[in-house]
């Protein structure tokens, strides 16, 4: 009976030490709930854990702290010379040789080797990356740019052909985003405009347009034609009295020489000479062998239709507003592309700081369910609280696989964007991001009306509209001159010669035989051009196209797809101001979301130390802790994806407003040789 109440006593001592505690955590719980304890520092180490592999934030400029692994990276790229990496350069081909235009012409060979930067920024087997740095790379190796750099000689062949009348042939400007995956999610990334019908009503599903129509345009490069032949000719006669031979033979040796180019003005020039030697066997020719030579001059000048340097040069100028164009369209595909990789690059920085969280959270389920299999050894616990801990592990480890796999997914998007060429060494190599977070942009601050005015002054899409209206215009005046008829003058000069020595065969008599043509070639060519047998004739052309229906359909086709163009161009500059609001909106959405996020994910740690405070007074589990764990990863993780669906409404914002070279410090012109000379 001693043992037995000495064994309750003992009981009720252990109960009421039990309710102290838990009176005790109480008072704590509310003293901490009273006081508003913040839990930045806990936020802080946190977040100091949170990247164990990316180097530490860069040292202000007055702290005296060693460098980081960034700074050091940087400095490295600095120092080291960007000659290894060749500038892209197709030159036109251009030669004094005079056979050379005859000859096809090869552009260099294509150089598909990544850039040395990328092997710069390789550390212990990993892949350290800015933001920067994945924009230089970018510049430099990304295929859908170095695809459009190819329309800048394009284009130049474009007008070296119109510069000889030929018939421009225009030069793809649309965006091409063929090769770079992902990155899609931050808005539109090409030029806004109207999009044609899915099926074109014309012959072959091709519609033909008026642009550029107008009277044919003669080649402006000269021509030179030469013709020569030798004729050997034996004729059986019925009777000899129209050669004198029954068996007539004749030799005849021609050749012919022309010279003939257009000009803007619409002039023609035509040169032509002809030279002949005939020898026979006839006794009726006085002369033999007849030498004979022949020099024409003409000269053609279209009056009405086809006349003026504005129609006849209509394809060359169309052909250098499309390099104004294709120089626009360059820094529109350079806008998407960096769009594109600086999407892809936030998308990494969620993947990375996601699979952190899931590691924490996987980390504390396994020591929670370590310690409590201890306290099960110790019956202090019952067996479904270790169950449900390995529950919690498992789903833990899940979680954590799939952050992993979308990591891996975002470390390839972001090589295939940065690279040329698959390289195995970086295969399978980590990428880490250096940039967690961006900087300011000063557009979140910016007024509607003031960003409006910054797109239609800096959007390159906007002034390729204006081009084009341009172009339409010069169209719409071209065309006129083909309603018009058909008026030439022309002006024709000739002169002849003929030489050759008298005929020893010949019997018509010594007064017939007698010749006092002179006997050679010099002859023959000072009769041809001393005037003393000219010929010389002035005269006009007229043709009149009694209905004249084809130009005058094409005359107005013209004039309403113009107004069709006006149409587009105005709905593309409601479609930026669209954009521009759009994206203002959606910035400042996700900043709001940013925000209640932080002060989600503060109030899930607060929660999370006060669980722990009460674990360790003995007024909750340790399942409760670990649901207030699990509730702490989930407000990081809404966090973490709250920040990139930010930073990726930032760079929507700077894309519609045309700023986004400008803030990240990108050269055009670097661009357009895809090297890198300017830090960014």
């Amino acid at each position: 009976m001693n043992a037995i109440s000495t064994q309750m006593n003992r009981g009720a001592r252990g109960a009421a030490g039990r309710r102290m505690k838990a009176i005790l955590a109480v008072v704590l719980l509310q003293a901490n709930l009273v006081l508003g304890v913040e839990p930045m520092q806990a936020q802080s180490s946190e977040q100091a854990k949170a990247a164990p592999d990316s180097p530490a934030p860069p040292a202000s400029a007055a702290s005296a702290a060693p460098l980081t692994l960034a700074q050091q990276m940087q400095q490295a790229q600095q120092q080291q010379a960007v000659g290894s990496q060749q500038p892209f350069h197709v030159e036109l081909p251009h030669s004094r040789k005079p056979f050379s235009p005859y000859f096809p012409s090869d552009a260099p060979p294509l150089d598909l080797s990544n850039s040395p930067r990328l092997q710069n920024l390789i550390r212990d087997g990993k892949l350290y990356v800015s933001l920067r740095d994945v924009i230089a790379l970018a510049i430099e190796n990304n295929l859908d740019i170095a695809y459009f750099r190819y329309n800048f000689p394009i284009a130049q062949t474009d007008v070296a052909r119109t510069k000889a009348g030929g018939l421009a042939q225009g030069v793809n400007t649309g965006v091409v985003q063929s090769s770079t995956q992902g990155g899609f999610g931050g808005g539109s990334s090409g030029s806004a405009g109207a999009s044609s019908g899915s099926a074109a009503a014309g012959a072959g599903g091709i519609v033909t347009s008026t642009l550029g129509a107008g009277t044919a345009v003669a080649s402006f490069d000269p021509y030179l034609n030469f013709k020569a032949f030798l004729d050997h000719d034996v004729t059986q006669e019925g009777n000899a009295f129209q050669t004198g031979v029954l068996i007539f033979k004749q030799n005849t040796i021609e050749a012919l020489a022309g010279y003939s180019q257009a000009f803007p003005f619409g002039t023609g020039l035509a040169i032509n000479y002809e030279a002949q030697r005939f020898a026979n066997n006839s006794p009726y020719d006085s002369v033999n062998p007849t030498l004979y030579s022949n020099f024409q001059l003409v000269l053609t000048q279209h009056l009405l239709a086809g006349f003026g340097i504005a129609t006849n040069e209509r394809y060359m100028h169309i052909a250098r507003k499309n390099q104004q164009i294709n120089d626009l369209a360059f820094r529109s595909q350079v806008i998407a592309t960096i769009t594109q990789v600086e999407n892809i690059y936030w998308d990494l920085v969620n993947a990375y700081q996601d699979e952190q969280v899931k590691e924490r959270l996987l980390s504390f389920a396994q020591k929670t369910l370590s310690d409590d299999q201890k306290q099960f050894e110790l019956n202090a616990i019952p067996a479904m609280q270790v169950t449900k801990d390995e529950s919690n592990v498992a789903t833990s480890e899940g979680d954590l696989t799939v952050s992993r796999a979308t990591l891996r997914l975002n470390e390839l998007l972001i090589k295939n964007a940065i690279t040329k060429m698959d390289d195995p060494a970086i295969a399978e190599m980590p990428v880490i991001p250096l940039d967690n977070t961006g900087t300011p942009d000063p557009n979140a601050s910016s007024s509607i009306d003031d960003l409006i005015t910054q797109a239609e002054k800096n959007r390159p899409d906007v002034k390729e509209d204006e081009i084009a209206m341009q172009v339409a215009q010069m169209s719409l005046k071209s065309i006129r001159s083909e309603l018009l008829p058909t008026l030439d003058a022309y002006g024709f000069y000739a002169g002849a010669g003929i030489a050759g020595k008298p005929n020893p065969n010949c019997n018509l008599g010594p007064d017939q035989c007698a010749s006092e043509l002179p006997p050679g070639f010099g002859g023959m060519f000072q009769n041809t051009f001393n005037y003393s047998s000219p010929e010389y004739q002035f005269g006009m052309n007229l043709q009149i196209n009694l209905r004249n229906r084809v130009a005058k359909a094409d005359q107005f086709r013209a004039v309403l797809e113009f107004r069709q163009r006006q149409i587009t161009f105005e709905e593309q500059k409601k479609s930026i101001r669209f954009d521009v609001r759009n994206s203002q909106f959606a910035l400042q959405q996700k900043g709001a979301l940013v925000n209640s996020a932080q002060k989600a994910r503060d109030l899930a740690q607060h929660t999370f130390e006060v669980t722990q405070q009460e674990q360790k007074l003995g007024a909750k589990s340790g399942s409760d802790t670990l649901l207030a764990q699990h509730d702490l990863g989930v407000a990081e993780s809404a966090l973490v994806a709250a920040q990139t669906a930010y930073e990726k409404a930032k760079v929507d914002i700077d894309r519609a407003t045309g700023t986004t070279l400008e803030r990240m410090g990108v050269s055009i012109d670097d661009a357009k040789m895809g090297v890198v000379t300017h830090a960014p």
